[in-house]
């Protein structure tokens, strides 16, 4: 099944656009706080150059997103779309990340939230890659009701090998995690905020 890996996405506060090689300077300066990597497995690339590696290999994927912020127009942060896989009818999300000031304020599930509703269209099952020191967004992603499946070295673009944990989550399960928000969580319980 042929779908386009770079739509352009919009929900009432955010847009996700095919991101672009004028996107640099501007992503960077996003991606430049030392904060944002503390716990990601490839701690350096704040640094330029560093960088400028990472945004390469998004831009050849052809998946590669910015997370634009409607009322401002600044860009919040990036994501991805990749290794779609037919057979196994399944797809990843990953390499995200977004500015510290936008942390715990709903951004990370808001946009997560899109592209699953996108990518549900046309696949069964969605895997995330995350750090395995990256306890942050593993909460996060345990949170939509994704689940840690298994362990896998991943080789980033230009960039050393790291141990990263894999989440799935079904068709089905984002379904019922939909289902279980809109009826909201029962009274005391604390709801469920991803911090990044």
């Amino acid at each position: 099944m042929n779908f386009n890996l770079q739509p352009s996405l919009e929900n009432q506060t955010l847009v996700l656009s095919p991101l672009q090689e004028n996107d640099f300077e501007a992503l960077h300066q996003v991606a430049s706080d030392p904060n944002i990597w503390e716990q990601h497995p490839n701690k350096d690339r704040w640094k330029e150059e560093v960088f400028r590696v990472f945004f390469d290999g998004a831009l050849q994927s052809k998946g590669a997103f910015k997370v634009v912020e409607k009322a401002t127009g600044n860009i919040m942060g990036s994501t991805r779309i990749y290794d779609y896989n037919e057979q196994e009818d399944s797809i990843f999300i990953g390499y995200t990340f977004y500015a510290t000031s936008y942390w715990g304020k709903g951004v990370n599930r808001a946009v997560k939230a899109m592209m699953l509703e996108y990518l549900f269209q046309y696949v069964s099952k969605v895997f995330f890659h995350i750090g395995a020191n990256n306890i942050r967004s593993q909460i996060a992603i345990s949170r939509m009701g994704a689940e840690k499946i298994a362990e896998q070295e991943v080789a980033y673009f230009g960039e050393a090998t790291k141990l990263n944990y894999v989440y799935e989550i079904s068709k089905e399960k984002w379904e019922t995690v939909k289902e279980n928000k809109q009826s909201g969580p029962p009274p005391g319980h604390p709801t469920a905020e991803p911090t990044s």
